[in-house]
Formats: C-alpha cells, sequence, structure tokens
C-alpha cells in the first residue's frame, strides 16, 4: 500500500508559498507558507501534520493492542507534540511528546503502561520518524 501527498512551492523560502494535497483530496492545494510554519499565521504546515499522523497513527495502534488484549476503549485521547529548532544552518524537528489520556475499563495501570508502550514502539509513524530517508532528485 502507498499513501501519497504532494508539495508545491513558488518564490524563495521566506517570501514564497505554496499549498499541499493528498491522494485522497482530503488535503487540496492547502496553503502553506514561512508565516505558517514560524509565525503562526493560520493555516497548515509540516510540522503540524507529522503531529496530527503521529497522534493518529499510535491511538490506532494502541486500540489494536488493547483489543488484542482483550480490553475495549470508551475514549483515548492523544496529542503529539512536535518541535522543530534552529539546527546548525537549518532546522531539525528534534521532539515528538505523545500525550495519552485513555479510560479503558477494568484495565491495570501496569498493563496499560505496557500496552502503550508496545503501541508506540510498532505504531508505523513513530518507526518512520526513525526511519532511513531516501531521495530521487531530478532537475527538469
Amino acid at each position: 500500500m502507498i499513501r501519497k501527498a504532494k508539495a508545491a512551492w513558488r518564490g524563495t523560502g521566506r517570501d514564497g508559498d505554496g499549498d499541499l494535497s493528498t491522494d485522497s483530496g482530503v488535503l487540496s492545494e492547502t496553503p502553506y507558507s514561512y508565516r505558517t510554519r514560524f509565525e503562526n499565521e493560520t493555516g497548515t504546515n509540516p510540522e503540524e501534520l507529522i503531529a496530527a499522523a503521529h497522534a493518529g497513527c499510535f491511538t490506532m495502534a494502541l486500540a489494536f493492542q488493547l483489543q488484542q488484549a482483550g480490553y475495549t476503549p470508551t475514549e483515548l485521547t492523544t496529542e503529539a507534540a512536535v518541535t522543530i529548532e534552529p539546527q546548525g544552518d537549518g532546522f531539525a524537528i528534534t521532539r515528538s511528546a505523545l500525550t495519552l489520556r485513555a479510560s479503558v475499563p477494568a484495565l491495570d495501570e501496569a498493563t496499560f503502561k505496557e500496552l502503550a508502550e508496545r503501541a508506540e514502539e510498532g505504531c508505523p509513524v513513530s518507526r518512520v520518524l526513525r526511519a532511513e530517508i531516501t531521495l530521487d532528485a531530478t532537475l527538469a
């Protein structure tokens, strides 16, 4: 299975702007810019999208871990806070902090923590944040 997204950018890094689109159509030429990324102007940015992907992936992975262990959650709510910081002459994503609040009947704390850790380790987005990246670049 392959999922795709596209980014288009026009202009310089600081003064230009771009848009993001996904094959599903959930994002369709959604604008982003330096201002939405570094100055809190309304709009999206790559780090926000990574945070959404990480929170969604981890929460679903935990739901599967709970199901396999025989538990049915009432609600799982996860916030992912992605940190981007200056590093060298650029920027780096230095952290994704997951904060989970869960309501799971009849589940003890030790089992809950074990299942949550297993879910984080198995979450594909957690894995990609630790993964090798490849690049195929062509000048048109």
